[in-house]
Formats: structure tokens, sequence, C-alpha cells
């Protein structure tokens, strides 16, 4: 039997998820359970490293193999994408360790 994933967000995305739309926020929730299921996505250059479109737009998040963790850490259009990328692989490290304290 497969271990399920914990899923968890950062603050700023939380604060970003209540400005959000409902059929966004719907759409976010639905992921949620999803990924604690079975953590698939589009790899962005790292294994750890994924992203779910939703039409115009991404979620962004870490997954933690070894202890079974996920992260979401942002939501946004295609555009801000690459900063998106960028930002999270050089906070990765805070981003993990955020993740094993939780």
């Amino acid at each position: 039997m497969i271990e399920k994933y914990r899923v968890y967000v950062t603050e700023p995305f939380e604060e970003l998820f209540d400005t959000l739309d409902n059929t966004e926020q719907i759409w976010i929730e639905k992921i949620m359970l999803q990924l604690a299921e079975n953590p698939t996505g589009k790899i962005l250059r790292f294994e750890w490293f994924r992203e779910k479109k939703y039409l115009n737009k991404r979620l962004y998040y870490l997954i933690d193999k070894s202890t079974n963790k996920i992260l979401l850490i942002s939501f946004a259009s295609k555009k801000e994408q690459q900063k998106i990328i960028d930002y999270v692989i050089s906070q990765k490290n805070e981003f993990f360790s955020l993740l094993r304290t939780l």
C-alpha cells in the first residue's frame, strides 16, 4: 500500500488562496486531495519540484518523499512561471527545512 502524503501550505500561499475566486479555490482543494493520494504533476527541473495547470495558471509545490509531505508554494499565471521557479530553487533549503518542522 502506498503511504499517504500530507499537504501543507506556506503562509504567503494561504494569503493568496483567500484572494482567489471560488472556482480556483475549489480546484486547489481537489488537487490537495489528489496529491495526498498520488503526488503527480509536471516536473520542473527537479523530481521534488512540480506544477499542476489550471486554465492559464499553475499551482507550484514541493514533494518531500523522505517525509511524505507536500508543500504548496504558489499559484500564478504562466508569465510568472520563470520568476517562481528561480525563487523556489534559490529558497529550496528553507522550504525543505520548513516542511520537516511541520
